[in-house]
């Protein structure tokens, strides 16, 4: 993993280090990946069909009380958890590259370092002895005519 090299104004050299990045603290889903999963509103959730409405200052009220409770319960639990389940995920997804990079692609490409042998030999088999054989099937077959006759 290189790392990157930045020049100030004294052309002094300063390491940035690769696993550390500027975070937008704005869009923190940039890729969109929670877009239609976790974005919740009172509207998606509380609705009160024509003919059957509680009272303004219900409705404003319970309006207020899911949104803030709903902001203010993720704020806590992330504040209590995301960080222990932050490091978690880090270990599951560390983990998960590991086998892929120490067991996985080296066994793919040994099995098919293997295939491609055995798929030689395989071929080598067909046509040392099935060609030799179908061909002279072929050659006694092909005099074999066949008519068909309706008899009444």
């Amino acid at each position: 993993m290189a790392d990157q090299y930045q020049y100030n104004t004294n052309e002094e050299k300063i390491v940035k280090d690769s696993h550390t990045k500027e975070i937008d603290l704005i869009n923190r889903d940039p890729k969109q990946i929670n877009e239609d999963v976790v974005k919740v509103e009172f509207e998606d959730v509380i609705a009160e069909p024509d003919g059957t409405h509680s009272l303004d200052g219900v409705w404003k009220l319970s309006y207020t009380t899911f949104t803030v409770s709903k902001y203010w319960c993720y704020r806590i639990l992330s504040a209590v958890f995301g960080i222990p389940v932050a490091l978690l995920w880090g270990f599951l997804f560390a983990c998960i590259s590991f086998c892929h990079i120490w067991a996985v692609v080296p066994c793919i490409k040994s099995c098919l370092i293997e295939s491609q042998c055995v798929s030689r030999i395989y071929s080598l088999c067909i046509q040392t002895f099935c060609d030799p054989f179908f061909e002279a099937l072929s050659k006694i077959c092909s005099n074999v005519r066949v008519a068909l006759r309706k008899e009444v």
